[in-house]
């Protein structure tokens, strides 16, 4: 059998997989891209600084994007939001570079799982800022969630390190920018704000790396193209998820990529993730599960009262 029929056969066969399935093993394999990206980004900065790790990561990734272009050309970039686009190009590259540096000094398992924290202030914020309306259960949600965050930090019993701080700065800074996409895509296509998103963050990131710039050896040359590629292809991976299947069947597999890092993390450097970063993980993706769990129940039409009734 030639290349381009197996290629054929291969997805006329992925074709007839349920969406829902499709969407979870999307899901799956995009913790595995963004648990590579991580394990690699606190390898490679023990000889790069992390500001030079995100600028490589960003330009790398920009090389996925060159088919795309070539087929449209300069149409996707157009838009009648261009300061809105700058803004969060900004919040994400700032929030990319604390992400980025909490990960070059603290244990990967415990950024990864604080994390997690990030729908949880995005749906405070769409309180705040977009006016939405939350009930009693939403709000009930949203306290488990940051109840989670602070069984994994205990603060008062141990000290609060730099590298948390950084990671829920992240968080935070992460969600705004969520806020902003959610606005930005009432008016722009997906494939015009990943575009943005793309040129923005690397040129974003070009201007710190400069003040930190090294020339990289041979041998970590390579794990940036890979650290590139996996965090591209991880987040196309995170879209079509959540395109194909329902995010209240696909969230709660997101929990995998702790599973992923804590191995790499064990592997590579002897870090243990401790009981209390599960714990507080696992009650951070229940509370966001909970939340998209009543986001689909809110989004769902009504079905006509019984005249019987």
């Amino acid at each position: 059998m030639s290349i381009r029929r197996r290629l054929a056969f291969l997805t006329l066969r992925w074709a007839r997989v349920p969406p829902t399935l499709r969407g979870i093993l999307y899901m799956s394999a995009s913790t595995v891209g963004f648990a590579v990206m991580h394990t690699l980004i606190r390898y490679v900065s023990a000889e790069l600084h992390p500001f030079q790790i995100a600028f490589f990561r960003n330009f790398f990734g920009i090389l996925i994007f060159i088919p795309m272009l070539m087929r449209y050309g300069l149409a996707p970039f157009k838009t009648n939001r261009l300061p809105l686009h700058t803004l969060r190009g900004a919040l994400n590259i700032v929030a990319m570079l604390a992400f980025f540096t909490a990960l070059s000094i603290a244990p990967i398992a415990r950024v990864t799982a604080l994390s997690f924290s990030a729908p949880i202030f995005a749906a405070v914020l769409s309180v705040i800022i977009l006016g939405e309306r939350f009930r009693l259960h939403r709000w009930g949600a949203i306290l488990l969630g940051f109840s989670g965050t602070l069984v994994i930090l205990r603060p008062g019993i141990i000290p609060m390190d730099l590298g948390s701080i950084l990671v829920l700065s992240s968080a935070f800074l992460w969600s705004i920018t969520m806020i902003v996409i959610k606005v930005l895509s009432r008016t722009d296509s997906a494939i015009t704000i990943t575009s943005y998103m793309n040129v923005m963050l690397a040129f974003f990131a070009f201007i710190p790396a400069l003040w930190v710039w090294r020339t990289p050896s041979y041998e970590t040359w390579g794990w940036l193209v890979v650290i590139g590629l996996a965090g591209t292809l991880a987040q196309l991976a995170l879209t079509q998820a959540l395109k194909e299947g329902e995010t209240t069947v696909v969230l709660p597999f997101d929990f995998l990529k702790l599973i992923w890092v804590s191995l790499f993390g064990f592997w590579l450097f002897g870090e243990v993730a401790d009981s209390w970063t599960w714990i507080g993980a696992a009650i951070i993706i229940a509370s966001a599960f909970y939340m998209a769990h009543r986001e689909k129940m809110a989004n769902r039409p009504k079905v006509p009262a019984s005249p019987l009734v």
